[in-house]
């Protein structure tokens, strides 16, 4: 794949030109970290008219955020601790997200809870519980009830009958979190923000024993640079206390790791519905039809290794496949169907007990040096998180970022926002005479970028070439990785297989594919 394509007017800039606006001016807030936390309080920020800049040592989202389990839900589980207004609050930005900020990117998903003969949990306890579920979501998504296995087994074949008696049904959403995760960096540079990924931080700026910048090297060609700033936020998740010991060498460690691992497989019969199998009293596993296959997990256990290690080990892959099984028929568990696993870690308060009875909460703690670290979170409330952080900024003492900081609009929709479905109807008729473009292709390129979908189609129009396909048995065609590369601050191969695009996902990421990528960006640099 040679082709040269062309572009229009370039979103990211080039690296240089985003080293030399970092180190060339003092931002009233640097956020070093680029998961859920960091992009959340970069674009909350920007948007109240903060000077914002935002690096990141990996790509955006590149760790724990793009791990995660691809839902935005109310969390039914936190129903058992009698967390209902956890769960009420949960909901209302679940429906913010899906209806306003993010539709393109949120979709509505079914999910069964089988009720087994001997299970864990009764079918009246779960009906109620279901039915408070959807109450506390205000019905948007269906009233929560009991269903017949009969049914259950129709929408889901791959559903084991043997001793199910019947189903609990609810509604809630899955997003794909990578493009989510791009989607809201973009937001932050629409809104003013200053970003660059793959800028590790080296050590810290102090002026008067206080936090006032940090010193980076750009991970990809050694370039050393610095950015100063009124305030720092430390919000590199697994990472926090590591730069919390470049403030203060004598801190004590505030957090610790749970993992959390999930295993892909290929689909051998339709998915309707998602399924959320009870493991015990406590626990569930999910089993989620994603990107036409299925994603089973999760794990939680505590981790102590190095954050850059973690991975589905064997023990894990066989602990998910075996939960599976509880709800799953065999032959739809086979381990030749795998086409990936990962895993993620979440961050946790520091205090003893059961990593699983933790609560998923998020903390905010001010250093030594006057540095903020925030540690925490989820996907669902990650807008709500943006908004509580940056009110802890505006009375951080000695900064003076109150009188700065003005009101934001209490819903912005993230860039790309529209109807797949409308947007695919354009894709697929608004072509020039002769051309065509194929019903996968629109579809793919309508669930992930929404509208910008029409800038991709452009680069088609300019380039046919960029129309091919990557990989023949997937619909991602060459323009995606000619815009990852463009327009949303792809630089490596896994940059578009894993998160820009999922072909890594989806088991497409050959080695003939890796190298054909690895050669375009090599021919296509944007600087």
């Amino acid at each position: 794949m040679n082709t040269i394509p062309t572009l229009g007017a370039n979103h990211t800039g080039s690296r240089a030109q985003s080293r030399h606006l970092l180190s060339s001016a003092t931002y009233d807030l640097l956020v070093i970290g680029g998961g859920i936390l960091g992009t959340a309080v970069a674009w909350t920020a920007a948007q109240s008219g903060l000077r914002v800049a935002m690096v990141d040592a990996g790509d955006f989202a590149g760790a724990t955020s793009s791990a995660s389990s691809k839902l935005v839900h109310g969390g039914l589980r936190y129903l058992q601790t009698g967390a209902v207004k956890l769960v009420a609050e949960n909901h209302k930005e679940r429906r913010a997200l899906a209806t306003d900020v993010a539709p393109h990117l949120v979709n509505p998903l079914t999910f069964f809870v089988p009720v087994y003969k001997g299970g864990p949990h009764s079918a009246p306890k779960l009906g109620a519980g279901v039915f408070l579920y959807s109450a506390l979501s205000a019905f948007r998504d269906g009233m929560g009830r009991v269903s017949t296995a009969a049914h259950a087994s129709q929408q889901v074949p791959a559903l084991k009958t043997e001793g199910l008696r019947s189903v609990a049904v609810y509604g809630d959403h899955q997003m794909n979190d990578s493009r989510v995760a791009v989607m809201t960096v973009r937001a932050a540079v629409d809104s003013g923000a200053v970003v660059l990924n793959h800028a590790e931080v080296t050590g810290l700026r102090f002026t008067g024993g206080r936090v006032t910048g940090a010193e980076l090297r750009d991970r990809l060609d050694g370039t050393e640079f610095g950015v100063n700033a009124r305030l720092v936020l430390n919000a590199t998740g697994p990472w926090v206390d590591h730069l919390r010991t470049m403030e203060d060498a004598g801190s004590a460690p505030s957090i610790r790791l749970s993992k959390g691992a999930h295993v892909v497989v290929k689909r051998r019969a339709p998915w309707h519905a998602a399924l959320t199998i009870p493991i015990d009293k406590y626990r569930v596993s999910f089993a989620i039809p994603w990107e036409d296959h299925v994603l089973l997990g999760t794990t939680d256990e505590e981790y102590t290794g190095d954050p850059a290690d973690v991975r589905a080990t064997e023990a894990d892959i066989d602990q998910i496949m075996s939960e599976a099984g509880h709800a799953i028929k065999d032959e739809h568990l086979d381990r030749d169907l795998v086409t990936y696993s990962f895993a993620g870690l979440r961050v946790l308060p520091g205090g003893p007990g059961e990593t699983a009875a933790a609560k998923r909460e998020t903390v905010v703690t001010e250093g030594r040096g006057g540095m903020l670290s925030v540690a925490g979170g989820k996907w669902t409330t990650y807008r709500h998180i943006g908004r509580v952080v940056l009110e802890k900024l505006a009375h951080t003492p000695g900064t003076g970022l109150a009188e700065d900081i003005s009101a934001i609009p209490r819903t912005v929709p993230l860039p790309g926002v529209g109807s797949p479905n409308a947007v695919a109807h354009r894709l697929l008729v608004d072509r020039e005479p002769g051309t065509r473009m194929d019903p996968l292709v629109a579809r793919n390129l309508a669930t992930h970028y929404g509208t910008l979908s029409f800038e991709i189609a452009q680069l088609i129009a300019e380039n046919p070439e960029l129309g091919r396909p990557i990989h023949a048995d997937g619909p991602d065609v060459w323009a995606q990785v000619a815009y990852a590369a463009a327009q949303e601050w792809a630089y490596t191969t896994d940059d578009v297989l894993r998160r820009r695009t999922t072909m890594v996902v989806r088991g497409l990421d050959t080695p003939e594919v890796r190298a054909e990528v690895e050669a375009f960006l090599a021919a296509h640099p944007v600087g």
